[in-house]
């Protein structure tokens, strides 16, 4: 079969590799839409382990099942999740599933979702792997994983309906952010990023107001909400991180959502951002399998037009350039890349 294999962003391989095998409790699945995230494409979080087949959000259908599993058939459309929990450790009982260490470090499909054929191990099929609903595609259920994503995080930041929401940064993790509280019912949903493309599609996923994320953001976000700032504001880009501490409101959140370049830092004066204004930072990684299902929900009952996102579909031959197109987006109007492992 062919795989994607990745040294770095400028040198990914079309490569040859054996079909997996799979064993008791397994799946082999045939991948048809596999999304890349940003996150492919950060070199210092991939350097020490390459090379290596990336990808983890994937849609496929299901070719052969291993001893022992009852709940999937062949042919079953399904999407799947590639770290999940242990659900006993003390992180899982605390509701903590995402920091849970088989979830960051023993899970994962074989050999990665950039390749025709994975293998997905027993503890995936038993908890990270889940029917398509009729009605929605193999590309719209490959965002089940980054949804599940920002779902969870907007959850942690304890986001009500009615609140003010502030998102700094308009990649594909801020698009879906600002889709999500709009279906979670934000009183106020606002897009701040510096690309106009991009600003464009915030008001196709449902921004009341998009604004060059500059220091007049403080201003045209104070008139637009009665005299106040944000009562969330979700940083996707690390280098808004000292904007986002400038227009969160008292009483607020500022939720740190996207990973960050190696070595960053928080500018922070601490008595400007906390003394008397009690303000929270709190920070939210992966979803947990209950968001995956809450996830493929949403896209399902179409509460979030994930599909708007889309930019790029690239077969397996051209997918190689969907990974600089990713880590250079300006220069290609680039938010989401679908690669298609079966053309």
């Amino acid at each position: 079969m062919r795989v994607l294999m990745y040294y770095s962003n400028n040198d990914v391989r079309l490569e040859e590799m054996e079909i997996p095998q799979i064993g008791p409790g397994e799946l082999l699945v045939k991948v048809v839409a596999s999304g890349l995230c940003g996150s492919d494409v950060m070199e210092w979080y991939r350097r020490d382990k390459v090379p290596l087949v990336l990808g983890h959000e994937v849609a496929g259908e299901v070719v052969e099942i291993g001893k022992g599993v009852e709940t999937f058939r062949p042919g079953d459309r399904i999407a799947a999740t590639h770290h999940v929990p242990c659900n006993t450790c003390h992180y899982c009982l605390s509701g903590h599933h995402t920091v849970c260490e088989t979830l960051l470090r023993g899970t994962h499909f074989h050999p990665g979702g950039f390749a025709e054929y994975i293998r997905v191990p027993a503890i995936n099929v038993d908890r990270g792997v889940f029917h398509i609903p009729d009605g929605v595609t193999y590309e719209a259920a490959s965002f089940m994983e980054p949804l599940a994503c920002v779902f969870r995080g907007q959850k942690n930041a304890g986001l009500r309906p009615g609140a003010s929401v502030l998102v700094l940064g308009s990649g594909i993790s801020g698009l879906l952010h600002v889709g999500l509280a709009r279906a979670l019912g934000a009183g106020l949903v606002v897009a701040a990023d510096t690309i106009p493309f991009r600003l464009e599609k915030a008001k196709q996923m449902g921004a009341d107001l998009v604004l060059r994320a500059d220091d007049k953001v403080i201003t045209s976000l104070r008139n637009a909400n009665g005299g106040h700032l944000a009562d969330l504001v979700i940083i996707c880009f690390d280098g808004f991180i000292p904007l986002a501490l400038k227009t969160v409101e008292k009483g607020g959140t500022v939720l740190f959502f996207a990973g960050a370049a190696e070595g960053a830092t928080i500018p922070a004066p601490v008595n400007d951002i906390f003394w008397r204004t009690e303000v929270t930072l709190t920070s939210s990684y992966a979803g947990a399998p209950s968001d995956c299902l809450t996830a493929l929900k949403l896209i399902s009952a179409g509460a979030v037009s994930v599909l708007e996102s889309v930019t790029h579909k690239l077969s397996m031959a051209e997918a190689p350039g969907g990974f600089q197109t990713v880590s250079a987006p300006t220069e290609h109007d680039c938010i989401k890349v679908i690669v298609e492992p079966q053309k």
